[in-house]
Formats: structure tokens, sequence, C-alpha cells
């Protein structure tokens, strides 16, 4: 995808409402963010969820039901019916967006009738070892989807098509997760990840020979359907890489050619998602979280983190060809589960990073593209007002400069604790040249190299008004604000 230049947006923030009507949203918008420079768009989780029309899509309940039958409350999902979601995705299409599915395999939520079984039951967080003796509970489990009634898919889900469940419905007010008897954890899955391994409420048994059948069937049916562009997979890291492979080996036999695939592992260290991308042989690429984290500390640093190594112990810098590169996405934004928020001030730093560089995919963020406000309550069990600042000004000047100046040789000048600057070079295609100089800190400058002798250079930002002129040999003094960007193209 970077020799393309292509950019991702996440067409979607957590708090989004029924009001929005998100699927005609993208009917009209299609057209502007093609223009603007998005190559591709990640859609929300378009199935129904547990809480119907106020569900984000993550409590995964019927994966067939697009917004096409009455269950959970509604005909419609959080962002429309199964005809504007099939309409929004041809517009997007249409208007020279690819369109990748937001896809959740591991776990089923909100069953419709209670089934009894054998398992054992053990203590949050830490589920080894576990601590009581078989017992038998009941659960959630059997899922009929009757207002489908057997439509697209007679299969029915028992209580052995899982490993585990979150609740039983006689345990009182004990926080116990069951493991089912005779089930083991997902065995290439990460220790440090058993304890949260089943904090959905019926984790899916991806070893199952009948839910292996059906969930290809599913991706079969859902590509014919959709004819989506490619997938973005919830939650790897709770079941084994391989089965991911070998769901994607199936579902690619009915797909475009260049079916393209990325996979969520929130993981901090880059060695885990290593670890997955070895297992997998690279058949799917990750979120760069340990880079999203880097802009997370170096936003509540002060100015004290040191610039120069805003890169290390990334996927960006490691395995860019695999590395999908983020601010902020809906987990990570304020109120969510995995909120790390990248500081407002430091967000047009971050993207620059991503969006003007030579490595990764980058994806920018729809709370940061648009802006948001909401209410929700914190960890403190307060209600907390919030609101998300747009950065789409100054990211569209990136998405134009991605364009037409992000190419050919990229040279870094990652010198300074504060101040770190980066150039292009152009190429046969584009004979251009830009200069990116940022700084966490204070006011700087640097002496950069960018082909071009005798070039005036101006700063596409408008942060600084005066220009830039090369010598003889194409270098230049460039410079930016403190606590700022600027990106410097020829005149």
């Amino acid at each position: 995808m970077t020799e393309l230049n292509g950019v991702m947006l996440q067409y979607f923030q957590w708090y989004l409402t029924p009001a929005d009507t998100h699927w005609q949203t993208l009917q009209t918008q299609a057209p502007c963010l093609a223009q603007a420079g998005f190559t591709a768009l990640w859609l929300p989780p378009a199935f129904k969820g547990n809480l119907g029309t106020a569900d984000v899509g993550y409590a995964a309940y019927d994966l067939y039901d697009l917004g096409e039958f009455d269950q959970k409350g509604s005909v419609q999902t959080k962002y429309g019916t199964r005809e504007e979601y099939l309409a929004a995705i041809r517009a997007a299409q249409q208007a020279g967006l690819q369109v990748y599915a937001d896809v959740v395999l591991t776990h089923k939520t909100g069953g419709d009738a209670a089934e009894e079984f054998a398992a054992i039951a053990t203590s949050p967080p830490d589920r080894h070892p576990l601590q009581s003796d078989v017992e038998m509970i009941q659960a959630h489990t059997h899922f009929t989807f009757p207002g489908r009634n057997g439509k697209h898919s007679d299969f029915t889900w028992h209580w052995h098509h899982f490993d585990g469940v979150n609740h039983h419905l006689h345990s009182g007010d004990r926080p116990l997760l069951y493991q089912l008897k005779d089930k083991t954890h997902e065995t290439e899955v990460n220790p440090r990840y058993w304890q949260d391994e089943l904090q959905f409420t019926c984790e899916i048994d991806t070893s199952h020979a009948e839910v292996q059948t059906e969930l290809n069937h599913w991706g079969e049916w859902f590509l014919t359907t959709t004819g989506v562009d490619g997938f973005r997979l919830d939650g790897v890291k709770y079941a084994r890489p391989t089965f991911f492979n070998e769901w994607l080996a199936h579902v690619r036999r009915f797909a475009p050619p260049k079916l393209f695939a990325v996979g969520d592992y929130w993981a901090d260290d880059v060695e885990s998602l290593h670890t997955f991308i070895s297992r997998t042989g690279g058949q799917l690429s990750l979120f760069d979280v340990p880079l999203h984290y880097n802009f997370h500390r170096a936003s509540r640093a002060g100015g004290h983190f040191d610039m120069r190594r805003i890169l290390f112990g990334t996927l960006m810098r490691e395995q860019p060809s695999l590395a999908v590169t983020f601010v902020e996405n809906h987990d990570s934004q304020p109120l969510q589960l995995m909120e790390s928020v990248v500081e407002p001030w430091f967000k047009p730093l971050a993207y620059a990073l991503i969006l003007l560089r030579r490595e990764g995919y980058p994806c920018v963020f729809y709370g940061d593209y648009v802006g948001g406000h909401y209410y929700d309550r914190g960890q403190d069990g307060q209600m907390h007002e919030v609101w998300l600042n747009s950065h789409r000004w100054l990211i569209d000047k990136f998405l134009y400069a991605r364009q037409h100046y992000a190419h050919g040789e990229q040279y870094d000048y990652f010198t300074h604790p504060d101040c770190i600057g980066w150039t292009r070079l152009g190429n046969a295609a584009f004979p251009t040249a830009m200069a990116v100089i940022m700084s966490s800190a204070a006011p700087g400058s640097k002496w950069m190299e960018v082909g071009r002798p005798h070039t005036t250079f101006y700063d596409l930002t408008e942060h600084v008004p005066e220009p830039v002129q090369t010598n003889e040999l194409g270098w230049g003094d460039f410079s930016c604000n403190g606590g700022s960007v600027s990106v410097w193209v020829p005149l």
C-alpha cells in the first residue's frame, strides 16, 4: 500500500448514534473523502449486536443480520439497514475508495436461550490456577436467531461451540469466569492475555470443526453479498493465529485477488506483534499499537520526550510493510476501554509522522477528522463531557502533501531530542521534493537536503510565513514553531 501512498480512514468513532444515519451519510460523503486523498475506508461492524441500535457492533450477536431482521429490538443496526449498508459500499467503491469490513470472529453475545453444561470457575483477573472443581452451570449459549428464522444459514450455536463464558445464571454476585469442561485455553494465545480472554459473553472455540465450517460459510456469504475489499479482524490476540490464516485462506477464494486484512492485536510490546506475524506468515497486517503509545507518552511528557526515539519499538520501524499506523481509534478515545489519549497539541505532529513518511499504511481516525461531542461515565463513576477536536484542516494539508510530494528517497534528521525532521526527494513519476520538521518543545530549525538547488520552499501548513531558499547543492535551513510541525514544499 505504501507504494500507492494509500491512506485509510476509520469511518466511525464509538459515540455515533442512530440519528447520525451513518450509512446514508457515507453515500453523500464518499466522493469528498476520495477527493481529499483517502483511498480506503474501515467501516464499523455492520451486523446486529446484542444492544440493537445502541450497539457499536462488537457485542456480536448475528453476523448474518446486516440490518435486515427484527432482532434485539430493531431491524436496523446503529448505522442503518442492510440496503443502506450495501448502497454505502457501492457509493464508496464508485468514488474510488476500497472498503474494509470490521469482523468479530472470536466471541458472541446475547444468546437466545440458556443451556446447562459442565464448567470450571476461575476468579478474575488471574485465571490460573483454576479456582474450583467441575460444576454444572447455566449460561446463554444457545443462539437460534428467531428473527432470521434460518435465512442465509440454519446453523444454531450451542454450549459446545464455545471455550468459555463470562457468566452463570446462578452465581450470585461472584465475579467469575467459566472455562468449559475438557476445553483448554487457546494454545497459541499469549499467556499474558489469558486473564482477559473471557471478557466477552461466549468465547468461540475456533478449533471446533462445526464452528470452522460455519465461519467459513459466513465469510463466503459476506464477501459475495457485500463485495468488500478487505477485513479488519477484531481481537486477534484472543484466538490462535493459525485460525485467522485458515479462515483467510478459505475466504480469499471468493474474494478479489488482493483482499486486504489487518488484525487488531492490542499490545504495547512490539515483540508480541512480531510473534503473531511470525505465526501467521505475514498473511495479515497489524495495527501499530506501540507507535500509538509512543505518541500518547510523547504528548503527555511536557516536551521531555526524546523525539529521536519516537519510532523505537514500533512496527513502523521494524516491519513497515505490515504496519497499519494510527494516532487514535475508537478504543483509545476518551472514556473508552483502552483510553490512551494523544493530546490535541501533539496530534498534528503524530499525523505528519504517519502520513508523510515512507513506512506503514496510515489510518486516520474519524473523530480526529470531523471532531465529536458526547457524554459518558468514566472509570471514576462520574459523568463526563468530551469534545473531540477536528484536525481536518491540517490532515487535509498532509493528505495533499502525501499525494503530491511524499515520494522517493527519504532522508532522516533525527538528531535532536526535541526537534526532528526528514525529507523526501521525489522520483521519476513525481519529480518534486518535501521537507518536514517538527518540535515537541521550543522552536527549531534543521539544515536538510531536498535535492532542489536554488528553489524557494514555502510552509504548506502556514505556520511559518517566511520562505526558504535552497543553496546550489539543494540544501536549506528549514524551521518550525515550538510544539508544532511545518511541511515545506516548492513554491
